[in-house]
């Protein structure tokens, strides 16, 4: 067990690290961070940032000797450096989940030779025969890179059959995977989290909406049948029980139009359909992501109000009103009894780029998504 006052090493920068440290700070703990960028939104809050690249061997061995359990909050960190600093400190969770989770292909494979339900798909090697795999899954269909892909980058759907050469052109060089397009209902997510002692919990399952491929609202609890909320749950705890998990791990789902589901993608960290649980349940996911790496006791992750959380990204700041001001309109959530805001601390708001976000609570979920989509419009 790592108890407080020790020091917590998170390897990434991003919103997702500013909010653990945030979570681990509350419990007593130090935090350091390791960043490539300087001045970013986790640094601003750490006790200690470090700023090096991923393959600076010496750099991250340093970092590694300066915690006493290390984790990391994106996919995109060299597994090769992540094994060799596994046998100078605790590294949560562990390099052979990331090595699965940051590769689709790798992850696609794995669901099928373990048994989950997810969607057909077919692997092209590089200069492969990328028109043989979509003729093979048939239209519609995703082509997609294995390699880093987050919030519809290195993807590309296709309908019609004249499309195909202008794929293979764009993916040509690339290894990617071809998968058959999904008419799904709705999508949804869980976060599980998990010690090394085994003690295992689930957040209720989010019902989620994407805009342009990026996360728009998270609706909580999801507007789903009880036995598809029943099934979520027994997929994300026996998902983080095959692989081991010891930390926080998110699972996403396609709900298929006869109420399947199909596992879309894993992440073996905190998830943005999570950030709900700050303000609506009695353990957040990033508190629960400091007990689980640590080893300490798990929170309860209840919900205590439904809620609604929206993304608010870089387009806020060049609306027509947003022009005349120097931010959004912050004020219309915050002069609003049930709602909470959340800002990253990012110095550039870019199109397209997630800058915070708020949660709204309310007696039913469909009052606070109702209000949630007003303040989003008015903001």
């Amino acid at each position: 067990m790592i108890l407080p006052g020790s020091t917590i090493g998170i390897l990434g920068g991003g919103q997702l690290g500013r909010m653990l440290a945030q979570a681990a700070q509350t419990l007593g703990y130090r935090v350091h961070v390791y960043e490539p960028q300087s001045g970013c939104p986790a640094g601003a809050v750490a006790n200690r940032e470090i700023n090096a690249p991923y393959t600076d061997l010496a750099a991250l061995a340093e970092f590694a000797r300066s915690c006493d359990v290390v984790t990391y909050e994106f996919e995109n960190i060299p597994v090769e450096p992540l094994q060799q600093i596994s046998s100078l400190t605790r590294v949560h969770p562990s390099w052979t989940v990331l090595e699965i989770c940051q590769n689709r292909l790798r992850e696609k494979h794995w669901l099928r030779s373990n048994g989950f339900p997810h969607v057909a798909f077919k692997e092209v090697d590089v200069w492969g025969d990328l028109a043989g795999a979509v003729q093979e899954i048939g239209l519609p269909c995703v082509v997609k890179t294995a390699d880093f892909g987050y919030d519809g980058k290195g993807q590309l759907k296709l309908t019609e059959a004249s499309e195909i050469a202008s794929a293979v052109k764009q993916f040509a060089g690339q290894h990617v995977v071809v998968e058959r397009y999904i008419n799904f209902k709705c999508e949804a997510s869980i976060i599980v989290a998990r010690t090394e002692a085994g003690e295992i919990r689930d957040f209720p399952v989010a019902e989620n909406i994407h805009t342009n491929h990026i996360l728009d609202f998270s609706i909580v609890p999801a507007r789903l049948d009880p036995l598809i909320l029943a099934d979520a749950k027994q997929l994300g705890l026996a998902v983080a029980e095959r692989l081991g998990v010891v930390g926080v791990f998110a699972v996403e789902f396609f709900v298929t139009s006869d109420d399947q589901l199909l596992i879309n993608e894993l992440a073996p960290r905190t998830h943005n359909s999570g950030h709900y649980t700050i303000d609506a349940c009695r353990v957040s996911q990033f508190e629960q992501q400091v007990r689980a790496i640590c080893g300490l006791p798990l929170g309860e992750p209840n919900l205590v109000s439904p809620a609604v959380m929206v993304n608010i990204l870089g387009d806020a700041w060049f609306g027509a009103e947003a022009a005349s001001r120097s931010s959004p309109a912050w004020e219309l959530i915050l002069a609003h009894l049930y709602a909470k805001l959340h800002l990253y601390g990012k110095s550039e708001p870019r199109v397209g780029r997630k800058m915070g976000h708020f949660t709204v609570m309310a007696a039913d979920v469909d009052h606070a998504l109702a209000e949630a989509r007003k303040l989003k419009q008015r903001l």
